[in-house]
C-alpha cells in the first residue's frame, strides 16, 4: 500500500488512540489500525469507522465502558 499524502511506502499496523469527543469530554478509544511510518496518515476501514460512530452513539456519563484517567483543562489569563 503506498500512503496518499507522501508516498511513501512505509505503512504498517500501529496501536492508536482516536479521539471521541462528548461534549467538553475526550474519550479515547484504542485502535489497531495502518499508519503511515513517514507523516502519520490513518487509514481507516469501513468495519472500524462503524466501531467508532457505534461507540459515540452509545456513551453516555454513565457508561461502565469508561475510566476517568484525567482531565483536560483549559488555562485563562
Amino acid at each position: 500500500m503506498k500512503c496518499i499524502v507522501c508516498h511513501s511506502q512505509s505503512i504498517e499496523s500501529r496501536e492508536i488512540n482516536e479521539e471521541i469527543h462528548n461534549g467538553n469530554d475526550i474519550i479515547y478509544v484504542k485502535l489497531n489500525i495502518p499508519v503511515c511510518s513517514s507523516c502519520g496518515e490513518r487509514y481507516y476501514d469501513r468495519k472500524t469507522i462503524k466501531h467508532l460512530e457505534e461507540i459515540q452513539k452509545s456513551v453516555t456519563f454513565d457508561s461502565s465502558h469508561l475510566s476517568e484517567i484525567g482531565k483536560v483543562l483549559v488555562y485563562k489569563e
